[in-house]
């Protein structure tokens, strides 16, 4: 049973922004469903289903552990990444924990950027959890191979990804493939009602939502003797945006997401502006440390998207919705107003995981053939993020037509350790910035 309410309640957008495929999309879906499609992956209650693990960083990690705790017999028999010491590191904590359900012999463990074909060859379930850029493509190969799949948010960084990411979601529904997409707040029961109240009218008209992430920041991984420009992007990916997108779509995008789930829809204009003024380092590479972005939707209501990655300054990962009969914490799971409501867990049951849960979800969906694919929701999702940079990079009012359009991809021509990202530092070894005004940037 998918978590999710019922998409038909309050449905707000009614106008052209509801029409979410390009013609370049539709033409692409047509010529899918033109081949012969095989079904999906079917597996019995009580069988095994083999899961490869393609992304061996922390979120993967993490992710391979919720897979190998869902009910029923799971197995982990293949990963993949670009660097041999992240898939090792992966390898033995997951053993650890899970020594019962890991069975990865050393011919199953591909390194580099190829890998990611022979560790999907080899499983039922396909976890993808490698830098977001790498995402479109992992995506495409999974289902034209019949994998059901958990992919990690965002699940793009340009349109053109995007796009293609739309194009696999309508194969893989087509080729009954389960999809799961780790926008997580889909499976709190806490958000779950909190929304589905919303909806139901308890605030009155939703005119105006305020979304935050802002915090002090992630990581860094500074340049190290002897690294080629390609090593370096890959191992520092946060700040490059052909890999993450910047904050405002590798992180941000989870409270985009819930203002989208809010109005069962996506913007229809952008406009903002950003920057950089604090997280000026050089290991910073590309993107901006802020992001302000006031966004449209077709019933008239706006939304107001602040991002910041700025040490010791206010703070704050939530998201508000107001309307005309009150007010609605989503983050905290409470409605203000005549219709006053606040989400407890009853005394006794467990600590809530989401993270777990969609998990859960998603192998009883494959275990029992249940409707599940959630590659569409994540794709307007990352969209909507991509759209606030746009936005913030250009300094422009833009369309989602317009952006979902662009044809600008921001990916690399050549995928070799050798070889040069699109983007490139100066004598200084500082990336160029976008500069809001002067130019179309993504």
């Amino acid at each position: 049973m998918s978590l999710r309410p019922d998409p038909t309640r309050r449905t707000f957008l009614k106008a052209s922004g509801a029409a979410l495929l390009t013609t370049t999309v539709l033409d692409r879906v047509a010529q899918a469903a033109a081949q012969r499609i095989a079904p999906g992956a079917f597996v019995r209650a009580d069988e095994t289903l083999k899961i490869a693990l393609i992304g061996c960083g922390g979120r993967g990690t993490g992710a391979a552990a919720q897979a190998l705790s869902t009910a029923g017999p799971v197995k982990l028999v293949a990963l993949a990444d670009a660097f041999r010491d992240r898939l090792e590191g992966s390898l033995n904590a997951l053993k650890a924990d899970h020594a019962d359900r890991v069975d990865v012999t050393p011919d199953r463990c591909h390194v580099g950027f190829e890998g990611y074909k022979a560790a999907i060859d080899a499983c039922d379930v396909a976890i993808l959890t490698t830098p977001p850029g790498f995402r479109p493509s992992h995506f495409e190969y999974a289902v034209a191979k019949g994998k059901h799949v958990f992919m990690e948010k965002p699940v793009a960084t340009d349109a053109p990804g995007v796009r293609r990411v739309l194009a696999a979601a309508a194969l893989a529904k087509q080729k009954n493939l389960k999809v799961g997409v780790g926008l997580q707040r889909h499976h709190d029961p806490g958000y779950v009602e909190a929304v589905r109240r919303v909806q139901d009218g308890a605030i009155g008209d939703v005119m105006y939502q305020r979304v935050y992430w802002c915090d002090g920041g992630v990581w860094v991984n500074p340049r190290q003797p002897g690294q080629t420009e390609m090593e370096y992007q890959m191992r520092n990916w946060y700040y490059f945006n052909w890999l993450c997108g910047d904050h405002i779509v590798e992180q941000h995008i989870h409270n985009l997401d819930v203002a989208n789930w809010v109005k069962n829809g996506t913007p229809i204009r952008a406009r903002g502006h950003g920057g950089r003024q604090v997280r000026t380092g050089i290991d910073h590479g590309e993107i901006f440390d802020h992001h302000q972005v006031e966004f449209d939707y077709a019933d008239g209501s706006k939304l107001f998207s602040y991002c910041h990655h700025w040490p010791n300054a206010w703070s704050s990962v939530s998201e508000h919705a107001h309307g005309t009969k009150g007010y609605a914490d989503l983050s905290g799971k409470r409605i203000e107003g005549a219709a006053a409501w606040q989400f407890q867990r009853a005394r006794g049951d467990a600590p809530i995981d989401p993270y777990q849960i969609e998990h859960d979800v998603l192998f009883d969906a494959i275990r029992n053939d249940k409707p599940h694919n959630e590659a569409v929701n994540g794709a307007h999702a990352t969209m909507t993020a991509i759209f606030g940079r746009m936005a913030t990079y250009s300094g422009k009012e833009l369309t989602w037509d317009e952006a979902l359009a662009s044809e600008q991809s921001l990916f690399p021509a050549e995928l070799d350790w050798k070889a040069n990202p699109k983007s490139l530092p100066d004598a200084n070894g500082r990336y160029k910035i976008a500069l809001p005004g002067a130019a179309m940037n993504s």
